[in-house]
């Protein structure tokens, strides 16, 4: 695991782990995924990155951030790795994930680029339900610290990516209230907050909304 103490900015204190594969990908290079799912992905990545909740760390030359769409039975298309950076995205930016072992913490998937780094624990949740449709996982240190303990957290022993974050969710999916509201806090990945839904619409409106709830409550997001 890569973990790099932050010294300066708003992410004094803290210590971004983000933005790097630790499972197995087996990655095939090919065409983009279907253009209707790419298309609402970015739809609704466009308001997040407005936000600030999927970006890019300068200092650290880092995205972060990234949300997935259900294809079909198990399979999901997800944003590329290290795109957090990009204002919009189009095609080529997306990968079609069509296998996950989690006890082999190996994923496959297709396209123009590999899958996210979060892309084992966006299958994890898929697994939860048929009803899940969608999943959002963006960042923020405010609704961190805010929501840390408050919604379903994991725990902060575990970190991003793993085969123990998947089991992590099964967990708080045996919770109702991460079942009935969709959202929980990543205690183990600073700053990491998942929402999910049974449409992009909902799963980004969760987040979005919680991003609201706070700016106004503080006067600033």
């Amino acid at each position: 695991m890569l973990a790099i103490p932050m010294c300066s900015g708003r992410h004094s204190a803290v210590t971004i782990d983000e933005g790097y594969i630790k499972y197995v990908s087996r990655w095939t290079e090919g065409p983009a995924p279907d253009p209707r799912l790419t298309e609402g992905l970015e739809t609704w990545r466009r308001p997040l990155y407005e936000a600030g909740l999927v970006g890019y760390y300068e200092d650290l030359k880092v995205g972060f951030g990234n949300l997935s769409v259900r294809a079909n039975g198990p399979a999901f298309v997800i944003t590329g790795t290290q795109t957090g950076h990009l204002e919009t995205t189009s095609g080529i930016h997306y990968a079609l994930v069509t296998k996950t072992d989690v006890t082999r913490n190996t994923v496959w998937s297709s396209g123009p680029v590999e899958a996210s780094s979060e892309a084992m624990t966006h299958a994890a949740i898929y697994a939860l339900s048929d009803a899940i449709q969608a999943v959002v996982h963006v960042h923020s240190r405010e609704l961190w610290e805010r929501y840390r303990n408050v919604l379903p957290t994991t725990d902060a022993r575990v970190a991003y990516g793993t085969p123990a974050m998947a089991a992590e969710f099964t967990r708080l999916w045996s919770q109702h209230r991460f079942r009935n509201d969709g959202l929980a806090v990543m205690a183990g990945h600073e700053e990491g907050i998942v929402s999910i839904g049974t449409s992009l619409r909902e799963a980004a409106g969760r987040v979005l909304a919680l991003a609201g709830q706070s700016s106004g409550s503080t006067g600033s997001r």
